[in-house]
């Protein structure tokens, strides 16, 4: 995003923060509103630009807003997305991207106000991994082909009962409207956001065995304090790895393992 809709994008965030940090306000019920609004403009180009457009005042695009949205949403989600048009944005598609991403945060601080936050990620990141392995089932849940119910039955199936609420509305949404990202982005997206919401950021550890709980929290303390921030570590075991152990934050890698130390070997003698 440029300039003026990360500006605009850090308002609506804020905008959101102060609505959900009152309980009174069901943070279920916003964000499938949201994820409504966000269908609305992904579906209807013209008027997503017309609620962009630079050459309008802000409150003429506001009681537009009024007028489409008013008897469809209740007052904190009309209030949200009237704000949000007042702002200026660099192009239309980023006042989307910005509503799902506020869809998935409402939810994610419904699942944080019952305590199963952590629930959520580990889920998100699990089933991300069991995506990747399974190239019939990344195949069933992206075919452009399939209808989204069979998606969505697809997933009942798998997830029903067996993740977190909060999880499979996310996932479900994810897989019906994907907007052109990967199913492994799109979940990758939304463990970000999840450590996001209390300020944390997401390692992703590879070892060759599971790690004892005082391995983990000398190995959270340690990359906290590199970090400088609460780190939420997203553990995953690969025998390939050789009895070490790789860290991934964001783009950084930090590796320390035996395979990947032997690789380098072979390469130096190689050259």
């Amino acid at each position: 995003m440029n300039g003026a809709s990360r500006e605009a994008q850090a308002a609506a965030r804020e905008q959101l923060d102060a609505l959900t940090d009152n309980t009174s306000v069901d943070a279920k019920k916003l964000a499938d509103e949201l994820a409504a609004v966000t269908a609305l403009l992904d579906r209807e180009v013209s008027l997503r630009r017309a609620l962009t457009d630079p050459a309008q005042p802000g409150e003429a695009k506001a009681d537009l807003v009024t007028r489409v949205l008013g008897s469809q949403v209740g007052g904190e989600t009309l209030d949200l997305v009237a704000g949000m048009v007042r702002s200026r944005w660099s192009a239309s598609r980023d006042l989307v991207d910005v509503l799902e991403d506020l869809a998935a945060a409402a939810d994610l601080t419904a699942a944080q106000r019952d305590g199963q936050l952590d629930e959520v990620e580990d889920e998100l990141f699990r089933f991300g991994r069991i995506v990747s392995d399974n190239r019939q089932l990344r195949s069933a849940l992206t075919d452009r082909s399939g209808t989204k119910q069979a998606k969505t039955e697809l997933l009942h199936t798998l997830l029903g009962g067996r993740a977190n609420p909060v999880t499979e509305r996310l996932v479900d949404r994810l897989v019906g409207a994907p907007r052109g990202r990967s199913l492994e982005a799109g979940l990758e997206a939304l463990s970000k956001l999840a450590a996001e919401r209390r300020d944390r950021m997401v390692a992703v550890v590879v070892t060759a065995v599971p790690l004892s709980d005082q391995q983990k929290q000398r190995l959270g303390a340690a990359l906290a304090g590199l970090y400088g921030r609460q780190m939420h570590l997203n553990l995953d075991v690969d025998p390939a790895v050789l009895g070490g152990i790789t860290v991934r934050v964001g783009d950084e890698v930090i590796s320390g393992s035996i395979a990947e130390r032997l690789d380098e070997a072979s390469r130096r003698l190689a050259g």
